[in-house]
């Protein structure tokens, strides 16, 4: 217990360590666009934001104090849902805004000589890079500690870092060609910067959104049906499931066990967590066993958790 209590408290320092260095960037990237009337730096700011959403949901995840060891890897709540919603309502009042105002700049000049000319100078350049430099080494250090600590939360959001590291760079060599006098550059990757944030934004939203919304990942009849097979168990009822099956689910239920049988209460629950594993895969399950004929007596309760699912590579 010492040990999850000392990884949690790792993890957090390390997503609000995070979570600061993305704040920088961000203001350094708007205060660059600002400088230059780039909108094209703007446009890619979005990516930033999207990595601030990520980071600040991860903390919520994994603050919380009411949630149960492990559930955020698979469940939020209505906060974070309220985050998504406000994410994309700025998104997208952002993204079309820029793509509208770069798609009119190319239908009013394509050369761009009668529009205000993008001021763009080496010195910005230079301080975009060292922001990508430290983006990316943000990105691998918090991938090598999800490896030593093996945080599914820490690797999806060095990910998602990565991934504006990466746009960072080729977004680099567009300011280059800005600076040697391609204004059209501009209008051009702000176009391609809002289509990339809106698919960021969707895969944030495609890992979250199926589990926010907490929905049934297994029919309660179908767990019902594998856990009466197993024996000793007379009565399965109460039973709660979510998450995404083949990715992690959580399963939630009561069983009552014959008499005889109580006393294998441990045996019985590593049964029913196998053969619901060898069915759906990865789980974790949260089993409640009591005795058939009194069901106020021998409360047994028993959390075990799949360690092959800690090997899954969270998208």
């Amino acid at each position: 217990m010492a040990e999850v209590r000392n990884q949690k408290g790792v993890s957090r320092r390390i997503l609000l360590m995070t979570l600061w260095l993305t704040l920088l960037m961000l203001v350094v990237k708007v205060g660059a666009a600002w400088a230059t009337r780039s909108l094209s730096i703007v446009a890619e700011s979005l990516h930033t934001a999207i990595d601030g959403f990520s980071t600040v949901l991860s903390l919520i995840a994994l603050s919380a104090p009411n949630r149960q060891p492990g559930r955020e890897v698979w469940g939020h709540g209505r906060l974070e849902a309220g985050l998504a919603l406000l994410l994309v309502a700025l998104l997208g009042f952002a993204g079309l805004s820029l793509f509208g105002l770069a798609v009119e700049q190319l239908a009013i000049d394509p050369a761009l000589r009668t529009l205000p000319p993008v001021r763009m100078r080496l010195s910005v350049i230079g301080l975009l890079a060292i922001v990508s430099l430290a983006s990316l080494g943000l990105a691998l250090f918090e991938r090598k500690v999800s490896r030593a600590l093996d945080s599914s939360i820490l690797k999806l959001n060095a990910r998602h870092i990565l991934q504006d590291a990466w746009l960072t760079f080729f977004l680099l060599f567009g300011l280059f060609g800005i600076w040697r006098g391609y204004a059209w550059f501009d209008p051009f990757l702000t176009i391609v910067m809002v289509i990339t944030a809106g698919l960021s934004c969707w895969r944030v939203l495609n890992w979250q959104l199926p589990l926010m919304v907490r929905q049934v990942a297994i029919a309660p009849e179908a767990i019902g049906q594998i856990v009466r097979q197993i024996q000793g168990v007379t009565q399965c009822y109460e039973v709660r499931s979510r998450g995404i099956v083949g990715r992690q689910v959580f399963v939630e239920m009561r069983v009552t066990v014959h008499p005889e049988f109580l006393g294998a209460s441990e045996w019985i629950v590593e049964q029913i967590e196998g053969a619901i594993r060898d069915r759906y895969g990865p789980v974790q399950v949260m089993i409640f066993v009591e005795e058939a004929q009194n069901e106020l007596q021998h409360p047994f309760e028993q959390v075990r958790s799949d360690q092959s699912s800690r090997e899954m590579d969270w998208n």
